[in-house]
């Protein structure tokens, strides 16, 4: 087990590294450096697209419905832990880069989300889709088709649920019900386990199989709820430290260009690091966070290249910076024994002693949730392109039997 554990580990550097991140910041690059920035003139436009329902054009969601849905599948544990572990191997100074990359991943989100809704495909349904996928088919010659296939069982593998589930249940157990001994011993941890599983299961199957509209219903309710909860719960722990504030920003820009704050760290991984983290929290240029994008209803491609800009915006600029200056400005970023969500959970619980810890799990329980839910969407999206809309109640059965188990 420890020998799969390392070789997953390898795996996972070797993916996300140097050259992963300067393909990811080169081709956002190009796309900023052929616009001469001109994407960023239509943020403007993009709040009043929100508004719209766009009725009569062809797609699932309306813009907002397709921006919740992303973000959905965004905003999620890592803008609690990945933060977090961010600022703890790289330094205060990673978040800079994280918003670099936030900043760039705009202009990527713009170019890939208009791609998406301009070469459209149709499934064997002949239901218009959206997404790399079809992107590669319809818009490349055939021999680039390989290409999509190659996406589709990257995305489909890529979005098992094996992370969510099994974090949200670990912190509700670790956070709530052991503290509170309201279980003890191996089989009452077990029984624990395996409700909160099922509910999970329950809540999560609820909606994605009430199809592709309640999924689209439930993501616009849902992520506008819990982005207003964590930033509110993130306001409350900043002015109650609010004397510690300006230290910090002051501490973000200068240990950006120094890393002096991580013990024999270097510049270089200083940036590798928030530029990972930024990327793997906003996914621009990973192409999953575009399926959600192509099935929107939009009469010209390039307003939903507009409206998928917010996502790194809400997603990196506003969340992950709301954790990030909490944990700065309540000081528990220098407790070496602290990482992950017990440092948030830490900087929780210093404003809001005795409420902090439950503020955290419920803003965990919404964050995992909603991504166990676009997931499974992007996963949907992937199976049927490979083997048909008619089989892909097979992928949703063992995606739930997968969040179960890993749960």
């Amino acid at each position: 087990m420890a020998n799969i554990e390392s070789l997953l580990i390898q795996l996972g550097d070797w993916a996300w590294g140097p050259w992963l991140v300067a393909l990811l910041l080169g081709g956002g690059g190009y796309f900023l450096w052929i616009s001469r920035g001109r994407c960023y003139h239509f943020l403007p436009l993009a709040l009043k697209l929100l508004k719209r329902s766009e009725r009569n054009a062809e797609g699932d969601w309306s813009h907002a419905q397709a921006l919740a849905a992303a973000l959905s599948g965004t905003v999620g544990m890592g803008n609690i832990t990945g933060v977090a572990v961010a600022i703890s191997v790289g330094g205060p100074g990673a978040i800079f880069w994280m918003w670099i990359s936030a900043f760039i991943g705009m202009t990527t989100k713009f170019f890939t989300a208009t791609l998406a809704v301009a070469f459209r495909g149709r499934d064997d349904r002949g239901h218009i889709q959206g997404g790399p996928m079809y992107v590669i088919t319809t818009a490349l010659p055939p021999r680039w088709h390989f290409l999509a296939y190659f996406f589709a069982w990257a995305g489909m593998l890529g979005c098992i649920p094996m992370l969510q589930a099994n974090q949200l249940v670990q912190i509700v157990r670790e956070q709530i019900l052991l503290p509170n001994q309201l279980i003890s011993g191996e089989t009452g941890t077990l029984v624990a386990d395996a409700v909160m599983a099922l509910a999970i299961v329950m809540l999560v199957g609820a909606v994605i199989l009430g199809g592709v509209k309640r999924i689209g219903r439930v993501t616009l309710r849902l992520v506008p709820f819990m982005a207003l909860l964590y930033i509110a719960c993130g306001f409350w722990v900043v002015m109650v430290n609010i004397e510690a504030v300006p230290d910090a920003i002051r501490l973000i820009f200068y240990d950006a260009f120094t890393g002096q704050a991580v013990a024999g760290g270097a510049l270089g991984s200083l940036i590798l690091t928030g530029i990972r983290r930024g990327t793997f929290s906003n996914e621009a240029g990973i192409g999953t966070e575009v399926l959600a994008h192509g099935a929107a209803r939009s009469r010209h491609p390039v307003d939903e290249g507009a409206v998928a800009m917010l996502g790194p915006v809400i997603d990196t600029l506003i969340l992950c910076t709301t954790t990030a200056v909490i944990i700065l400005v309540t000081g528990v970023w220098r407790d070496t024994e602290l990482d992950g969500i017990s440092m948030t959970t830490a900087a929780f619980e210093s404003a809001m002693p005795g409420v902090g810890r439950y503020m955290m799990v419920t803003c965990v329980i919404f964050f995992a949730v909603s991504t166990l839910i676009t997931y499974a969407y992007y996963g949907q999206k992937c199976f049927a392109f490979l083997f048909g809309t008619a089989r892909q109640k097979w992928y949703v059965f063992a995606y739930l039997m997968i969040v179960f188990l890993t749960a």
